[in-house]
């Protein structure tokens, strides 16, 4: 399989995979990624061509989470009108029971993002099958995106492609998984990365 000269390059960016990894390494507490600014970054030192950035998070209902519905609401706007591609679903909502210090129990509401991982993974193996990358550039550390990369080698295999999936995430000094994605090349991304993509617009 010949190695092309020029590597294009889709980013599939888990929204909220790389934003719970900044915060575990840097502290953040807020996304405050610039997610084309980091996606070109990444790719301009590893010698990639970007051709595509895609973005994928769960939402909050505006009743869920107003103030984090605005948020996302905003920043995904931002984003559309740089040229990202966006997909993004309603967080589904269930309640917990939670023991108290003093014995009693609560019941606190909290949210969960389904489908998101399934549906980048059906994105990278479609379009690896249509030829429209050469390197898909995942950024996340969910290993349930492994079996995708496995069936990007299959397909690498049957076509005769040079095809290349890697996984790209923050890591610190208070990072504690510093893995990424089984069956992918891995790529840390240090605070000075990282904080030179940061988004300097303000957010509701």
């Amino acid at each position: 399989m010949l190695e092309p000269a020029i590597k294009r390059t889709v980013a599939y960016v888990d929204g909220q995979n790389l934003f719970h990894a900044a915060r575990e390494a840097f502290g953040y507490q807020e996304p405050n990624y610039d997610v084309t600014a980091l996606a070109m970054e990444v790719c301009r030192q590893q010698g990639w061509a970007l051709t595509e950035t895609r973005f994928y998070t769960g939402i909050h209902t505006p009743t869920g989470n107003a103030h984090w519905h605005a948020y996302w609401s905003a920043k995904l706007a931002v984003m559309g009108r740089q040229g990202v591609t966006v997909y993004t679903r309603r967080l589904r909502y269930r309640n917990r029971q939670v023991r108290l210090p003093d014995g009693s129990a609560a019941v606190f509401p909290y949210a969960i993002e389904k489908g998101i991982d399934v549906r980048l993974a059906i994105d990278v193996i479609r379009m690896g099958t249509k030829n429209e990358y050469d390197v898909a550039l995942v950024f996340s550390q969910d290993q349930d995106l492994s079996e995708a990369a496995a069936d990007i080698r299959e397909i690498a295999a049957e076509h005769g492609r040079w095809i290349k999936i890697a996984s790209a995430y923050p890591v610190g000094p208070t990072t504690r998984n510093t893995r990424g994605v089984n069956q992918t090349d891995w790529i840390h991304i240090d605070r000075a990365t990282y904080d030179a993509c940061l988004d300097a617009r303000e957010y509701p």
